[in-house]
């Protein structure tokens, strides 16, 4: 419609004659309201025309999200302080994800911070629902942060009190990955757990040594916050011979502990 438009392009001027002249705020049943147009282009003064015209914050798109999240993801932060006092928290948590996510997801730290300032929870989880979109399953924002490599915004939630070890894929174990020595310092600072096991590739001992084994300073860095060393050294299968069946059928190889 011609108010999304001038709504998504941020024009205000435009957006007040449509609105004298009687357009809607709301488009259809799947768009919903015009201010998820606004949210997208992030003026702060077409957010608040449309809010005194009836747009409702807490109607979701059809994906579930709301304008809140909108503008987090986009980094507009004159927005998001108009869209915070107006966002009920119901609404947010039927929507199965924090704007915290989006925020740490689109990589903005002062976004993160407006609302971590608001009151939001920086270990509000996603939804299972959500989750499946991902791979990986993850759950929290700290785990958006850290896969950006962002240390700006994994500071500010880990300081905020972010949860290390919630993850299906340890947020350690992504740093590690990306060899980023101060994200993983802070990481192991605020209690990341160096002897977690990956669920995917599983081995018997913990899964950082994989990462950190052709790194010294990585390697330094978990044994010094308690890498159970023992573990390589322990077969599960203890002394005797093993026959390793795998490939072509009737292939084995034998070796001993």
């Amino acid at each position: 419609t011609p108010l999304a438009l001038a709504s998504q392009n941020g024009h205000l001027n435009v957006a007040e004659v449509l609105l004298e002249k009687g357009a809607r705020v709301w488009c259809d049943s799947e768009s919903g309201s015009i201010l998820f147009d606004a949210a997208a282009s992030g003026n702060p003064d077409v957010i608040s025309l449309l809010l005194d015209h009836g747009a409702d914050p807490n109607a979701p798109l059809y994906g579930g999200q709301l304008p809140l999240h909108r503008v987090a993801y986009h980094g507009h932060i004159l927005a998001l302080e108009h869209l915070i006092p107006v966002t009920e928290l119901d609404a947010v948590k039927q929507s199965g994800m924090s704007p915290l996510h989006s925020a740490a997801a689109g990589g903005h730290a002062h976004c993160v911070e407006a609302l971590l300032k608001a009151g939001y929870d920086p270990n509000f989880m996603l939804h299972p629902r959500v989750r499946r979109d991902y791979a990986d399953e993850r759950r929290s924002a700290l785990f958006f942060a850290v896969s950006n490599n962002d240390l700006q915004c994994a500071r500010l939630l880990l300081e905020a009190g972010a949860m290390v070890n919630q993850d299906p894929v340890n947020c350690l174990q992504v740093a590690l990955r990306q060899g980023n020595y101060e994200l993983i310092n802070n990481l192991l600072k605020f209690g990341a757990n160096v002897n977690y096991y990956s669920r995917v590739n599983t081995t018997h001992f913990p899964s950082a040594l994989q990462h950190a084994l052709n790194d010294e300073v990585m390697l330094r860095m978990i044994l010094n916050h308690g890498y159970d060393v023992k573990r390589c050294f322990e077969c599960p299968y203890g002394d005797g011979s093993i026959i390793c069946h795998y490939g072509t059928q009737g292939c084995a190889t034998q070796f001993s502990c």
